[in-house]
């Protein structure tokens, strides 16, 4: 009686009786949840209308590599797609090859690997009519001819870059970016722009809209991410150079992963201008561009047709800093750190060996191999790392994702960050004494309550990055060969292992070039030894890693390969040493 007596205060005179506000309410309610239906079925058809321009996209670039093969039937395609970028690049040059027959070849391939990885969002049209642009140009670019994939928010214009989320179906871009124009500049042809995870923030490569990507040495496996379109396009034969993003490993994860080199520069070496991400404003660790490819020589010619005037002009906050060819070309011993684990999440065996047997050959060719020990990696990567991209608790990351449709292997992330901030620390508290680096994850993932613990934070990044590079200048280092994470996980894992990625997580928040290189294959005695594998602390990490990597037989097996900020010509040289006495040569005299 008395709810009724209030309920009749609220309502207007002569309609206070309770039936008249149960059916307000019930009508409110059903009201709630026809909006919500409506939402659902709207973002529905935004992602059927993606998924059908794709699938037109694809329709159109498969009748125009139709009509060039009825109209050159004769070209040699194979002989054309193991042609390595310099070789390519060269013929291109002196016009025994055309740039439409290399591009019309180069399509022709990638429809053939996306339909086996689903590695492409969607092809580039407007490939033709730079074609058309760069053969009627007088001056012929470094990059002349040359198909380029990009990943998919990296700006191009007239097209999306969704980052794999609803949100951003509709934006669509009004120029090109920076790094595009200069590649269009060099007489490169972006040809196609490739698949990422939902949100960038994953080193998986699956999205609701275009869905999962796979490895294609291995469908069953992982190519990585969140550069992992890029990866698969490339290790498929479908692109000869990439361009990708890496803010915690996402150039690198999926060059480990496929085999491939790939280069993560200092964050302002090349321009961010025209690339969108999920959540702006996130500079205390910066996101960068590079080049990924099959070689190492790949990647230096692609830095050095972009370290040109036209970046410098185009973006003037980018150091006018040329490619120093000097530095990459010389032959002089180097003085090289070196560690084959990080103290906080040991790798498996086979990246390990990798690590010992490349610094056996640097010291055989004439290098000095000097031990390194990075400082302090549990504090980095909680308390500097994930506290970055956690700042507010996880509020701005849980936004991005439009009507709750979250991808599989973001499910874990995203349920962390909805946990109020007192449940993450009760609950970090109460897994301290089991799982140390379990509740750590989650206490970083807590954010930060004020203005000046934010400062306080960004202050500690600058402290550590200054202690690091005194320890490296302490040893006399040049550069500095340690692991990365692989072989190629099973599918399904990376979502399970976020902290497994500590080797290149460390690079981003130094802001440090690095670079990966791949080295050698995984032999059956790397897999009887894993069945030995025990980690750091034997916890669920531990054995979810074991198995992520078990039955990789044959697998990619990488390095990591750094240099101090702005030397990324140094970082090329020594991955180009990697290569060479990987391949059995020798550079030092």
């Amino acid at each position: 009686m008395l709810q009724q007596q209030q309920l009749r205060q609220l309502l207007p005179e002569g309609k206070g009786d309770t039936g008249t506000a149960l059916a307000l309410l019930g009508g409110s309610v059903a009201a709630l949840g026809l909006w919500k239906w409506l939402g659902r079925k709207r973002i529905q058809r935004k992602m059927e209308e993606a998924r059908r321009t794709r699938e037109e996209g694809m329709k159109k670039m498969a009748k125009a590599v139709q009509q060039f093969r009825e109209q050159v039937p004769s070209v040699q395609r194979d002989a054309i797609l193991s042609l390595p970028l310099l070789e390519l690049s060269g013929r291109l040059q002196e016009g025994s090859l055309s740039p439409r027959t290399v591009l019309y070849t180069y399509l022709e391939k990638a429809l053939e690997v996306t339909q086996q990885t689903n590695c492409l969002r969607h092809f580039i049209p407007e490939c033709e009519e730079q074609l058309q642009e760069i053969e009627r140009r007088m001056e012929k670019g470094l990059l002349y001819g040359i198909p380029v994939s990009i990943k998919d928010h990296i700006g191009h214009k007239g097209h999306l870059a969704t980052c794999g989320l609803m949100q951003c179906l509709d934006t669509v871009m009004e120029e090109d970016s920076v790094l595009v124009k200069v590649l269009k500049k060099q007489g490169a042809i972006p040809f196609a722009m490739t698949n990422v995870p939902q949100s960038l923030f994953s080193y998986e490569c699956s999205n609701p809209i275009f869905g999962q990507t796979l490895n294609p040495l291995d469908p069953q496996r992982s190519p990585g991410g969140s550069s992992g379109g890029e990866g698969a396009l490339i290790a498929g034969g479908g692109s000869i150079l990439g361009m990708g993003s890496d803010v915690g490993g996402s150039i690198r994860l999926p060059s480990s992963f496929c085999g491939l080199c790939g280069l993560k520069p200092t964050a302002e070496r090349l321009s961010l201008s025209g690339v969108t991400g999920p959540v702006n404003g996130i500079v205390a660790v910066p996101c960068s561009l590079g080049p990924m490819a099959r070689d190492v020589d790949s990647l230096a010619l692609c830095m050095k047709a972009l370290l040109c005037q036209e970046m410098f002009q185009l973006d003037p906050s980018v150091p006018p800093i040329p490619f120093n060819e000097e530095v990459y070309s010389s032959s002089a011993p180097l003085r090289v750190g070196y560690y084959d684990t990080d103290g906080y999440f040991p790798l498996p065996p086979c990246m390990r060996r990798a690590v010992k047997e490349t610094r056996s050959a640097l010291q055989a060719a004439g290098h000095q191999l000097v031990p390194f020990s990075p400082p302090r990696i549990p504090y980095v990567i909680n308390e500097l790392f994930m506290k970055t991209f956690f700042a507010d608790g996880g509020r701005a990351f849980l936004d991005v994702f439009t009507g709750n449709i979250v991808d599989p292997g973001l499910k874990a992330q995203v349920n962390a960050c909805k946990m109020p901030r007192l449940v993450k620390k009760l609950l970090a508290l109460l897994l301290k004494p089991l799982f140390p680096r379990l509740a750590d994850h989650l206490s970083s993932m807590a954010g930060m309550r004020s203005v000046q613990e934010m400062w306080d934070h960004q202050h500690q990044i600058q402290v550590y990055r200054s202690q690091f590079i005194s320890q490296w200048q302490q040893l006399q280092l040049d550069v500095v060969l340690c692991p990365v994470l692989g072989p190629a996980f099973t599918m399904g894992y990376p979502r399970k292992l976020l902290g497994a990625i500590s080797s290149t997580m460390l690079y981003n928040v130094l802001n440090f070039p690095a670079g990966v290189v791949p080295v050698s294959t995984v032999t059956e005695a790397d897999e009887e030894e894993l069945k030995l594998y025990k980690g750091c602390c034997d916890d669920p990490w531990d054995r979810t890693l074991k198995q992520a990597v078990s039955g990789a037989v044959g697998m990619p097996v990488a390095v990591q390969c750094v240099a101090l900020p702005w030397q990324e010509e140094l970082c090329l040289r020594f991955m180009k040493e990697v290569e060479t006495l990987s391949h059995g040569g020798r550079r030092v005299a």
